[in-house]
């Protein structure tokens, strides 16, 4: 083989192991996001949350302007601990596009008090949620999401 051919042939590994390399990075820094979900109370995954996002980082689930920053994200989660103390959110699907994650996932539980003003009476949810994670510098900047909590209530309704 040709030096030009080597160099090449070199140069096409190196690309495709640093791409393999960035691409699972930003699926693990993503995998914490999931393991908060499943783990609401847990002290040690909201920490691990606040490590791989920005301090700025924005949770958007409609276009009201009404973001939920970091913060409020957290108190929010922390509830779902003691109104769903089974939840479970599991990642079905990762897609790393630049800096882009898209996650298709599962979100199951069963609430212990009202959920969305429905008292569920020991029912249980199973819902696909769709969310798109903006990456900067390694950290997550901002999270698109819908979660189909119309179903949820439909299936806590036992409609």
């Amino acid at each position: 083989m040709n030096t030009a051919l080597k160099l090449v042939a070199a140069s096409s590994v190196a690309a495709f192991s640093f791409a393999s390399s960035v691409f699972a990075g930003s699926k693990e820094t993503v995998q914490v996001f999931y393991d908060l979900l499943s783990n609401p109370g847990s002290a040690s995954h909201a920490a691990a949350f606040t490590d791989v996002t920005s301090d700025d980082w924005e949770s958007i689930g409609n276009y009201s302007g009404k973001n939920k920053m970091r913060d409020g994200f957290l108190g929010q989660v922390g509830g779902f601990s003691k109104l769903i103390p089974d939840l479970e959110w599991a990642v079905q699907d990762m897609h790393v596009a630049g800096d882009f994650v898209t996650v298709r996932s599962r979100a199951t539980g069963t609430p212990v008090a009202p959920l969305f003003g429905v008292d569920g009476q020991g029912r249980s949810f199973d819902i696909m949620t769709i969310d798109i994670h903006e990456l900067s510098d390694g950290k997550i900047v901002r999270t698109y999401h819908i979660e189909d909590w119309a179903g949820a209530i439909q299936q806590l309704s036992g409609k």
